[in-house]
Formats: structure tokens, C-alpha cells, sequence
């Protein structure tokens, strides 16, 4: 997922401006921000960056930025794409750059000092996001050019520019009046200090939650690999002689699966489901709630009913009653397969004379062990063949090499932020270098829970830069000497944060804000679980899916039940997500002066109001962990995987009927979307390559469900 915690937490203005260029000679020429870097790209300098860099290079660059924006506003000449729109797409560039480094570090490998320059630094940040956007000179520039832009005969980028430009900056408040604008000054100040405050409990209480283990007889069923990992774990907190369970940003935990103990099973969901409400200092709660409360009333201070019509004016979606409705359409479908899977699982255990009724606790246990009768298939069996280094060379790299014809040459030569991050150059079907992609696969207690893909440096025409991303995962780190070996569910997340990755790669567009990944919510997510599909295409699983000892490919059987077992547990999967999808909609729907909702009923009301409420399936995430939309930039925008694998399945569905992984289809696929950003309207641009619009039964037969009356 494109999850950037922190990096949300930066302003909409910084992700608009360039990452390339001179800085004033105001800057501090000690500090290695205050110039490009010199290395390939202008990779980040991580050898020569300290903390202490980062919170004078934020002031700076803010105080720099304020200046050009200033000079653009004030500039006495008659306003011009030129002088105007242009100037602001080049300013900025030094907030730019310790923007995305500062943002990217301190979610990925954060410590004390990092989170205490964000706390301080990021209600600044978004006071100077303020600052310019709410500045009635420049708001006045722009206005005069986009009334103007049929008879300045602005076409292609430069239409798009403006257009973008203008519905920015009222969607920010440049057309409120003076004291609206400052009522949305506080709000937007207090929001910045909530969400980054959010950040930091969740990480400590995701942390504090492991579950530590003495007897070592109480893990039993779990594999040689994970055993050596958990001690690992416990030896790192200086817990040697025990065993750690480190706990993913999910609800359900990838431990469940093979513990036997149903005891501790229950211990490790309750830790995982408490992890933030346990009225302490990481409790989240009260910041959930108050970050609803003022959304709501800076959504009615902008014009619209409630924050979810807010932020899905500009996407594909357009309102959250079609978000609701893609959503509540599946509901039936995905109950009734859930309600057919947990009546499996409750006769296997009848069976066994467990004389237990199943909980959530048990669902990733008996499910597996249903699959294991029904496909004959064991989680167990399958790691061997999936070793990170392969997937990731011979799967992951392979398919983007078929279907595109670049290529990969890891590189050793440049700095990185922590010693597990590798960097590889990525070179073009042509020969020609093409961007730099960096990879942070490993879990660690100071990064951020989930998978996430971002830029360092983003593609630009304009400022002559070249994609430098990166990849961000929370894969078991194995002991020293033992191989990385991952379950196909991590598999499947390496391919998709890597379809980010070409997404951002493969941009071909002059304007930083029109770039890459700069897309809507509801799009962003097509090309990365687009990427998924090729991690069971028979050619790449064939070259990857090989034993981590001897080599030998995965037997064919073994394939075959993968193959077949594609849409177990599909009711639980798509259950749990749109539970989370509708508590998102529920919170973001609030009416404007509503009161402080309590958490902890506030989501099982809404579920069974929307009808999606089943006890043996919990959401996804709950109010109290659900970090993609209190801090992650998702807020009212997790429907949005949904809406992107109508898409992606769609898209797969048309390379099927073309011949599947040919270098044809991955051009056509990369020209007309994956290179374009949001240089034109993306529904258009699917409807060209697609033909007409998406359908959503492509989607429902890849995940086994009955179509529903209505589609998208």
C-alpha cells in the first residue's frame, strides 16, 4: 500500500514542489540539504545526513519557500502561466528535499529525536501550507489565469496544471473570507499536531503490545524459522532466554495461523485488538475521535456536508454514497461466503470433539487447517519455495523485466538510512538509466506497521530529475544465518508495493505536482494490485517459486493447490477490509457539530448499522489502531483499494485476452497509464486502454463471490 504515514503528515505544497536545484545562498552550506546532492539522482547523502540537519533544513527551506512564493505574489507584471504557475512548480525545492527524507525516516527507522522535530516541526509545516495557499495575492494570480486558460489556449500538462492549481487551492480555503480563513488556520493546526501525535502512540503501543513468552512449549506449531525470529526479537529488547511475538498493524496476526495454543492464541488477538486503548499514555482513542470532530467541521467551513464529500470531490468515486454503495453491494456476497467458510471451520472442529465454538481467535488456525483438508495444502510447505532474495531477483524483478524490459544491478556504493536497505539501479529497455529503487524489507519495533512506497526524489521534465523510490515492508527478519523465507501473503504484498514502485518509475511527465504516484486515492492503488496478478502468472512463479536448499521449482501439485485454494477464505479477506472500508465512512460521514463519538461503540454500531457486522470476523483494522486515516493520508479513502481492484482485476482480465505477459501488452500498459500520472482524466485514460468502462465481474469471479445486483 501507499501508505505514508509521516509522510502525509508533510504539506500538500511539498509534495507540489521540485526536488532538484539551486538554494539560495541563504542556506547553510554545511548542511547537506541545502544543495542537490551530487550523488546518482541526488540520492540522499544518508552518509553525510545527521539529525541534527533536518530541523534547521525544515525552517530554512520553509523560510526560502515563503520567500519565491512571496516574489511569485507580489510580482507587479500582469499574472502568467509562466510567471505564475510554472514559477511555483520550481520554488520550494529545499523543503522539498528534507521533506521527503526527513518524512520517510521518521516512519520507517524513527527514534525520540525524530519524533520530537516532528511534533515541533509539523503544525509549523502546516502553518507555512497556510501561508500559501491562503495567501489572497497568489489565490487572485491563479484565478486570473485559470479564468483565462480557453483564451491563453493552455492544452495538454499546462491545462491539467492550472485546473489542478485551481481546485488545490480553493479546496484549501483560498476562497474562504478572512475570518474563515482563520478559523481553518486552527484546525488545520490542531490536525497536524493530532495526527503526528497519533503516529508516535500507535508505534509505542504496537511495540509495548508484542506478547512475550517464557516457556517455549507454549509455541508449539510454530516453525524452526519463526522460533529462531522470536527469539531474535526478545534477544534485540534484551529479553534473552524468551520469546517475542511482534505484532503486525492488522487485527489478525500471522502467528495465529500454526499456534496451537488456543490460550495464547486468545492472549496474542486480545494484545493485537487493545494495543492502543488501554487508557495510558499510547492510548489513541481520544485523538480518533477529536480528529473526526474537527474534519467534520472543516468540511462544512469549506462547503460541504461532511468530510467524506470533502476529500472524494476530486476522485474517481466523486461522492462517498458511490463509495458506500461499491462497498455495501458487496456486503451479501462476502457474508454469505464467510458465514459457508466459518460453518466449515466449525464442523472440522466438531469433528476433532474440540467441544469449542469458533472465534476470531481461531479463524486463521482452523482456516488453515480446513485448507489443508480441502486443498491439502500447508502455509508450511510453501515458505521453503519463497525465499526473499529469490522472489524478489527471480519473481519480482523478472516480471517488471518481461512485461517491460528494464532491468536491475544492485549497487553497494551508496549510502543508505539503515544497514538492511539495499539500493539498485534500474535501467531502461533503451540501456539508459531510469530511476533508483531502494528497498527497507525487514521488521523493525521503530518502523511504522504495513507495507508503503514513496520518493525520495520525484520525476520531472521541468527540474530534470529522475525517480529515486523506495519499498517499505515489515517481513519477519530471520536469525543470523537463516534464510528470509515468506508466506505467498507476503509475496503478493513485495509485488504489490513494487507496482508502486513502477508506477513512480515509469512517470514521463514535466510538472512535479502532475507526477508519478500524484494521483487520486481511488487510482493510486490500480497499478500496485494490478502487480499482485503477475506473482501467480505461470512463467514468473515458475522462475521464482524454487526451494531455498536444493533450487528444485515448487512441484507442480503443489502449484496446482495453490492455484485451485485462490479463493479460500476470500469471505473472510473481503469481509474484514470492507468492515474497515464502511467504520471509515462511518467516522468521515459525521454530520458537522456532531458530538465527541466514544470509540469503543462508535465502531460496532456503525458495522451493524451498514449490516457488515459478524462477531467470528473482526474489521481489519479498529478505531484505535486504524492508521491509514488518522495519520496515513486515507481518511475517507480506504474504500479505495476496492475501487482500484475493479480496476486491477479489469486490466488483468484484458491481458489475459491479449496473450498475458508479453513485452507488447507491458508497453501498452506502460504508455498509456502507468507513465501518464494525472496529466489527464483518468477514467478517460482507463476507458482508452481498456476499451470501455471497468466492470466489476472480473473482480468477482478472481475472489470467488456471487455478483452482486448492481455494479460499478
Amino acid at each position: 500500500m501507499k501508505t505514508l504515514g509521516a509522510i502525509m503528515a508533510m504539506t500538500t505544497l511539498t509534495m507540489m514542489a521540485g526536488a532538484a536545484g539551486a538554494t539560495p545562498a541563504s542556506a547553510e552550506a554545511a548542511n547537506p540539504f541545502a544543495k542537490a546532492s551530487p550523488l546518482t539522482f541526488q540520492a540522499p547523502p544518508f552518509d553525510k545526513i545527521h539529525e541534527s540537519d533536518y530541523q534547521p533544513a525544515l525552517e530554512e527551506g520553509m523560510k526560502v519557500h515563503l520567500d519565491e512564493v512571496n516574489q511569485i505574489a507580489d510580482n507587479p507584471a500582469k499574472p502568467t502561466f509562466a510567471n505564475t504557475i510554472v514559477a511555483m512548480e520550481r520554488s520550494g525545492l529545499m523543503l522539498t528535499r528534507v521533506s521527503k527524507v526527513f518524512f520517510a525516516i521518521a516512519q520507517a527507522n524513527t527514534d525520540p529525536t525524530l519524533q520530537k522535530i516532528q511534533s515541533i516541526e509539523a503544525p509549523k509545516l502546516q502553518a507555512h501550507s497556510d501561508a500559501v495557499f491562503l495567501n489572497p495575492k497568489l489565490f487572485a494570480r491563479i484565478e486570473a489565469i485559470y479564468g483565462a486558460r480557453k483564451a491563453l489556449h493552455l492544452r495538454g500538462e499546462d491545462e491539467v496544471l492550472i485546473e489542478r492549481y485551481h481546485h488545490d487551492f480553493v479546496h484549501a480555503g483560498a476562497a474562504l473570507s478572512e475570518p474563515d480563513k482563520t478559523k481553518l488556520r486552527a484546525l488545520n493546526q490542531e490536525e497536524a499536531k493530532l495526527t503526528t501525535e497519533f503516529q508516535t502512540r500507535l508505534l509505542a503501543a504496537t511495540k509495548d503490545g508484542a506478547l512475550v513468552v517464557s516457556d517455549v512449549k507454549q509455541l508449539d506449531g510454530l516453525s524452526p524459522g519463526d522460533l529462531a525470529a522470536a527469539a531474535q526479537a526478545a534477544k534485540a529488547r534484551g529479553l534473552t532466554g524468551k520469546w517475542v511475538l511482534a505484532l503486525q498493524n492488522t487485527t489478525q496476526q500471522p502467528y495465529q495461523v500454526t499456534l496451537k495454543n488456543r490460550a495464547l492464541r486468545k492472549k496474542l488477538f486480545e494484545a493485537s485488538i487493545h494495543r492502543a486503548d488501554q487508557k495510558n499514555a499510547d492510548d489513541t482513542r481520544a485523538i480518533g475521535q477529536r480528529l473526526a470532530q474537527l474534519r467534520a467541521d472543516k468540511a462544512k467551513l469549506l462547503g460541504f456536508a461532511n468530510f467524506a464529500a470533502y476529500t472524494l470531490d476530486d476522485q474517481m468515486a466523486k461522492t462517498p454514497e458511490a463509495a458506500i454503495k461499491l462497498m455495501t453491494d458487496l456486503v451479501p456476497a462476502a457474508l454469505a461466503k464467510a458465514k459457508s467458510e466459518a460453518q466449515k471451520m466449525q464442523e472440522l472442529i466438531d469433528h476433532q470433539g474440540a467441544k469449542i465454538t469458533l472465534e476470531p481467535w481461531d479463524w486463521q488456525y482452523y482456516s488453515e487447517q480446513v485448507r489443508k483438508a480441502e486443498y491439502d495444502l500447508d502455509e508450511a510447505e510453501l515458505k521453503p519455495y519463497f525465499e526473499l532474495d529469490r522472489v524478489l531477483k527471480d519473481g519480482v524483478f523478472y516480471a517488471a523485466h518481461k512485461l517491460y524490459g528494464i532491468s536491475f544491478k544492485e549497487r553497494h556504493d551508496l549510502p543508505v538510512y539503515q544497514p538492511d536497505v539495499r539500493v539498485f539501479d534500474v535501467i531502461d529497455s533503451n540501456g539508459k538509466p531510469l530511476a533508483l529503487f531502494y528497498a527497507d524489507y525487514f521488521k523493525r519495533d521503530n518502523k511504522s506497521g504495513g507495507a508503503w512506497m514513496d520518493s525520495f526524489v520525484d520525476q520531472s521534465g521541468l527540474l530534470g530529475t529522475k525517480p529515486v523510490i523506495f519499498n517499505v515492508c515489515n517481513f519477519t527478519k530471520p536469525a543470523p544465518g537463516q534464510p528470509a523465507l515468506l508466506s505467498f501473503d507476503d509475496v503478493t504484498t513485495m509485488f504489490h508495493e513494487f507496482g508502486h514502485a513502477l508506477h513512480g518509475m515509469f512517470s514521463n511527465v514535466k510538472y512535479p505536482t502532475l507526477a508519478g504516484t500524484n494521483t487520486p486515492r481511488d487510482f493510486v492503488e490500480f497499478p500496485s494490485q494490478f502487480n499482485e496478478h503477475w506473482a501467480l502468472d505461470p512463467k514468473v512463479f515458475a522462475h521464482y517459486a524454487r526451494h531455498e536448499k536444493t533450487g528444485a521449482p515448487m512441484p507442480q501439485a503443489l502449484v496446482d493447490k495453490i492455484k485451485k485454494s485462490r479463493t479460500f477464505n476470500q469471505g473472510y479477506g473481503t469481509l474484514e477490509y470492507l468492515e474497515a472500508g464502511l467504520l471509515d465512512m462511518a467516522w468521515h460521514t459525521l454530520s458537522p457539530g456532531a458530538p465527541l463519538q466514544d470509540a469503543a461503540s462508535f465502531g460496532p454500531a456503525a458495522l451493524k448499522r451498514f449490516g457488515v457486522a459478524y462477531a467470528p470476523v473482526p474489521p481489519r483494522y479498529r478505531s484505535s489502531y486504524f492508521a491509514h486515516i488518522w495519520d496515513g493520508g486515507y481518511a475517507a479513502g480506504y474504500y479505495a483499494y476496492l475501487w482500484s481492484a475493479v480496476l486491477d482485476d479489469d486490466a488483468y482480465e484484458w491481458f489475459q485476452e491479449h496473450g498475458g505477459l508479453t513485452r507488447k501488452n507491458g508497453q501498452r500498459f506502460r504508455d498509456m497509464l502507468l507513465s501518464r500520472g494525472h496529466t489527464g482524466d483518468l477514467a478517460a485514460m482507463y476507458r482508452g486502454f481498456r476499451g470501455r468502462d471497468p466492470s466489476v465481474e472480473a473482480l468477482m469471479r478472481d475472489r470467488g463471490l456471487t455478483s452482486p445486483t448492481a455494479s460499478k
